[in-house]
């Protein structure tokens, strides 16, 4: 599975950046019975945080965008977590918050940059349940945090 998702990065025209540190007093990642679970990925481009409020002051595709950023940051950090990428055996969650202005309700469509980009990745292993919550301010100002939780094979 590495090569196929490593190739798939490629196909895409994305790169896996180092992962990034954790901001406060926790671990990128916990693997615990079978599972591994993510701390919360900020979106990265230029290796600045992207920020922003949905429906205030940028738009669904920019949203989108800053999504699947974090996907791709989830993607680092399993990766180096794991150090092989076909450990994974499915995504089974993504949590994923979005800083809005209270009148958008569009977060679905926002979350789908990272929703998409697992399915992109993994095929029918990327498909996972999810929510997507507007919440006032995100850490950093970010636009999107997404957090996860994976099932993998023993190393």
């Amino acid at each position: 599975m590495t090569d196929t998702v490593e190739s798939r990065l490629a196909e895409l025209k994305l790169k896996l950046p180092k992962p990034a540190a954790p901001v406060a007093d926790y671990v990128p990642t916990v693997e615990a019975n079978g599972m591994i679970y993510l701390s919360g990925q900020l979106p990265f481009k230029d290796g600045e945080v992207m920020r922003g409020r949905l429906g205030e002051d940028t738009d669904i595709a920019t949203g989108r965008a800053a999504a699947e950023a974090c996907g791709v940051m989830i993607v680092a950090q399993l990766k180096a977590a794991l150090g092989d990428l076909s450990r994974v055996e499915r995504i089974v969650r993504l949590g994923v918050f979005v800083a809005s202005d209270p009148r958008f309700t569009e977060q679905p469509k926002v979350a789908d940059g990272a929703s998409s980009l697992m399915v992109a990745l993994f095929g029918d292993k990327g498909r996972h349940a999810r929510s997507a919550v507007g919440v006032p301010v995100l850490p950093l100002g970010a636009m999107v945090e997404i957090d996860a939780v994976v099932a993998v094979r023993p190393a």
